[in-house]
Order: structure tokens, then sequence, then C-alpha cells
């Protein structure tokens, strides 16, 4: 008979307890609408965990479809239009007048009006790929009116519509989830395993330790009674993800919060984060064991060098405390957008056990700090914003006269730690070279690698790159190969629909392509940077026609072909 005002007691506390460390945020509820016309069910959502970032909006299903009309979430007027090989694809912004915008991206095609405005931008600008600011009141919309159909162009891997909603004029991306949005959810968290670090050690030079979770009732523990640790200040990591209602597809976790004997020391919030801060999901995970084939764990605690973060802290450092030898309860709760939680119980206690200092090779940086180390042949420097943590940096040079070789590799760091900011690497030429502005830096890790056009000093070549790995120089004076698959020197193109263009590099990369016909810019769409693709329009007339191709790539070798065809 008293549940039901146990149960108002125990979620004003719960209340309490989460304003202590996020302060209440008012969210319009009925401002957007959902911009499809069928049900919402999410690939993905807020603040999901990705590649060197977070999901910055809601990814809604389209049915496996394309072209599905995509409307105004809410009145406004289009600001932004963004066309990119990889990122958005193509997208629209609308800003509205409460001061928010709203994005939709991965879209194939814009509404009429304004496809032909940016066709006609994109000629006088001749250029495909646009960032364009549209003038106020040019193209105004009503809540519901048609603006694109839906696609999965850029960065896309299926058929989708990614929505953001943003702040103006800071950029700063909130939670769609926290304005209303029609999603069915009933489903709390689920968590997988836990992790636990040591805090007094750098969080680069420990090895993590792991233990199961199981489910009992609608809470989670672990099958060790007490967990015995040789750390009196441990951090823990949680795997969990999300569900939706009729939908087991793993979205992100919203919000995670960790208890000490029921008082709250820290957690994290996924509500509002901007591009300039995505990249700092590599301090909100466990980076090392997900670089090594791990799964992701998420940290309950803020590692020094991530500012700003989306954690919260009720004391410095929120800083479990074992020192005094007792078993403590510690609880991680996890929720999700709509209030469902999950929570992780399991008792811990700190056993001191004799430590050996291990040895670690390299110079140590610290974050916050401006550094950098030097030899007669190489260099890299370590800007503040660059470490989350403070570690050892291997350097080691490796002799090697492979083919186009104009230096030897150097090893800098370990690629399982990442970079916040980019580093400064700077090498030496070691044999002499006619074409100096035909080198390239390159960095590589296994198969994976970047080339980037270095900036000289003398037989010095500096670049920027955001991860450690192993860099040389090289040169390449190979030129790009442009090939018109499935189309002959004086073809009849009457029947086709387009004009097909692959451009291949030895190192991958074109920086500049250009298609004239008759002399006269032409427009070539270039998604995913596959084939560049030119359909059939109002620019190619009836009868014999030229089309010049021209590319470059990172080095500055170019090629051209000519193609001569009739419609």
């Amino acid at each position: 008979m008293h549940r039901p005002f146990l149960s108002i007691l125990l979620s004003l506390y719960s209340s309490l307890v989460c304003a202590q460390l996020f302060p209440a945020t008012f969210y319009p509820q009925k401002e957007f609408r959902n911009p499809l016309d069928i049900p919402i069910k999410l690939a993905a959502n807020f603040g999901e965990l990705r590649a060197n970032h977070y999901h910055m909006g809601l990814d809604i299903r389209t049915e496996h479809r394309e072209n599905l009309p995509v409307y105004a979430a809410a009145d406004g007027q289009v600001c932004r239009i963004k066309i990119e090989p990889f990122g958005f694809g193509q997208a629209v912004y609308i800003r509205h007048g409460n001061g928010l915008v709203t994005l939709y991206a991965h879209l194939n095609r814009f509404y009429p009006a304004l496809a032909a405005y940016i066709k006609q931008k994109q000629y006088e600008s001749e250029r495909w790929d646009l960032s364009l600011e549209i003038p106020p009141g040019l193209f105004p919309v009503k809540q519901g009116d048609l603006i694109a159909y839906s696609g999965n162009m850029g960065g896309s891997q299926g058929p989708h519509l990614h929505f953001e909603i943003r702040t103006y004029p800071e950029e700063v991306n909130l939670n769609p989830m926290l304005f209303g949005m029609p999603v069915a959810d009933d489903q709390a968290p689920v968590i997988r395993s836990l992790s636990v670090y040591d805090r007094n050690q750098s969080f680069y030079e420990q090895r993590p330790r792991f233990t199961a979770v199981k489910k009992s009732g609608s809470n989670y523990g672990i099958t060790i009674p007490v967990w015995i640790l040789n750390t009196a200040n441990p951090g823990f990591g949680v795997q969990a993800f999300d569900t939706q209602t009729g939908s087991s597809n793993p979205n992100g976790i919203f919000q995670g919060m960790m208890f000490d004997n029921e008082t709250v020391l820290s957690g994290f919030q996924m509500d509002r984060i901007s591009y300039e801060e995505t990249r700092g999901i590599n301090a909100h995970i466990d980076y090392p064991t997900h670089k090594q084939g791990g799964p992701y764990y998420q940290l309950l605690f803020r590692m020094p060098g991530y500012h700003p973060s989306i954690y919260r802290e009720t004391t410095p450092g929120g800083t479990i405390h074992l020192e005094d030898g007792l078993v403590h309860e510690i609880k991680i709760e996890i929720k999700d957008a709509k209030g469902n939680a999950s929570n992780l119980v399991f008792r811990v206690r700190y056993q001191p056990e004799p430590k050996t200092k291990p040895f670690f090779s390299g110079k140590i940086f610290y974050p916050g700090l401006v550094d950098g180390y030097e030899d007669s042949h190489a260099a890299f420097y370590l800007g503040s914003t660059c470490l989350y943590d403070s570690l050892h940096v291997p350097f080691q040079e490796i002799t090697d006269e492979g083919p186009g070789l104009l230096s030897s590799r150097f090893q800098i760091g370990q690629v399982q730690v990442p970079l916040a900011d980019t580093m400064t690497v700077r090498i030496k030429l070691n044999k002499p070279v006619e074409k100096k502005d035909r080198v390239l830096m390159e960095w590589r890790d296994k198969t994976d690698f970047e080339d980037k056009k270095p900036e000289w000093l003398g037989d010095w070549a500096t670049a920027s790159f955001r991860s450690f790995g192993t860099f040389y120089l090289v040169l390449d004076t190979v030129a790009p190969v442009i090939q018109f698959p499935g189309i002959s020197e004086n073809a009849n193109l009457q029947r086709s629909g387009r004009i097909q263009v692959v451009v291949s590099d030895n190192y991958k990369k074109i920086k500049n392509f250009r298609a004239t016909l008759d002399g006269k810019w032409l427009l070539f769409s270039h998604d995913k940077e596959k084939a560049y693709l030119y359909y059939f329009d109002e620019h190619c007339p009836a009868g014999s026609h030229e089309l010049k191709i021209y590319a470059e790539d990172e080095a500055g070798n170019s090629a051209s072909a000519l193609l001569h065809f009739k419609r």
C-alpha cells in the first residue's frame, strides 16, 4: 500500500540528483514536425558513437527507399546549402524564428526552385561542391512544405534522412529527442560489460580490467560479490546501448551517472554538442580498446584534456576514494532521452598490492602544454590541445630504401592513442631531389595512409596530421589516369542519359577536376568520390561536341583527356 508514495519519493530523489549534475533546460515540445510522412524509426540517434565523432542528429529510416518527400519541420527560410562528396552529401539548412536551425542531409534532390538556384550558382562558381549562404527572404518555407527528396548521398551507408537541430548563430547541435519528436520508446538501455581503470596512472599507459555484467530483475550486477581493486582511485566505463519500441537497432545512450555510496560524483549527457567538440568522443570512450578491435566502453569520468566536454562533476575530478579500505557500493545509472533507466550496482574494495614501476620509452608529454621533440632528421610538436592525458611518446627512425622514398621512416607515438588536435611533423630530405614540388609527406598505419603536400624550409618538409603513426617523404611524379568507361571516341550518345568519367591516381587523392564542353565549364557530380557523372541537360544540345577533362593530384601531377561525341 506504500508503493505509490515510495515511487514518488524515488522519482523526486532521482530528479534532484540529476539536477545536481544537469540543470533542467526547457526544450519546446511542439515546434517541429516529423520531416517525413512516414513514422519515425531510427537507424541512429544523437550522441551515438562513431569513428572520431559523435553522431550529431537523428538518422531516420526511409524504408530502404530513396526519393521520399522531405518536409520543413517548422516555418522558416532556407539559409544555407551544402554539397560535398562525403559528409552530408547534399544538405538543406532552414533557419527558424525561434533562434534554431534544422538540417536535412544525404538528399538526392532539392525542390525545383531551389535546385534551379543552386545549379545557377554552381555554374557561376564553376564548382559542383558548394557551401552556399542563401540571402534572407529568398526561399521562405512553411511547416510541411516540400524542400527535398531523401537519398543516400555523401557519407551515407544506406538510404535514410539525417536530421539535426542547431542553435543560431552558435551552431551548437541539440538532441532532437528533447523536442518531443514522435519516437515511441519504452525500452530501457542495455548494459553489457564493465571496465575499470587506475586514475592515478596515464589512461594510455595501463591495462584496464573487464568484468561481465548480468541482469537481475530490473537492475544489473556483476558476478563478483566484492570486486577487489588495486587502485584507491578507480574510474569506470560501461559497454551499453539503447533501443526504441519495436526495434532492436543498437543506438547510443543519452545519459550516464556514477554514484559512490549513493552520492553522485560525475556523469555525462548527450544534450548539446558542437562540431568543434565532436572529436572529443575519443576521450569519452576507451579508445585503445576499441582501436584494437574491442567494443565501445563509455567512461563515467572526464579525462584531464577533454575540454569542453559532455561531463559534469559534483566534486573536482568526480573522483572515487577507496583509501579507507571499506566496501563501497558503486551505482552506474544509464538513461535514454525518454527517461527509461537501467542501473548497474556492484561493490568494490581497495586492497593495495606491491607494484613495479613500468618503463615507457620516449619523452613524456602533458595535456595543456606546448612541447616537442627534435633530432637531426625529424621533429614533431604537440600543441596545448593535442592530448587528453599525459603519456610517453616513443620516437624511432627506421632506415628504408624503398622505391620513391626520400627520407627514413619515423615512428612517432602509437596509433591506439588518439590526438585531439593536429600535431606538426618535420622531416629532412636524405637525398637530393629535382622536383621538390612533387614531394609528399605520408602518414601510414598498416594499409591506411594519408598524403599531404608539405611546406618547405630548406631541406625540411613540414605538415600537420591528426594521428600518431609512421611518417616519411615520398616522391610522386605519376599523373592521374582518366577513362571514359563504356564510351568510345566519336560515340553517338543520343540514347544515353549520362557520361561517366573515372579518374584514378597512385596516391588515390584527386585535388582538382575540371570538365569543359566545347570550351565551357560543365557540371559533373562526384558523390562518395567515386566516378564523376554528368547527366545530359540543356548545357549539351543536339550536335557534335568536344569534352575535355583535366585532373590534378595532391602532388600537382596533372593529366588531360578529350572525348568527341554526338547528341
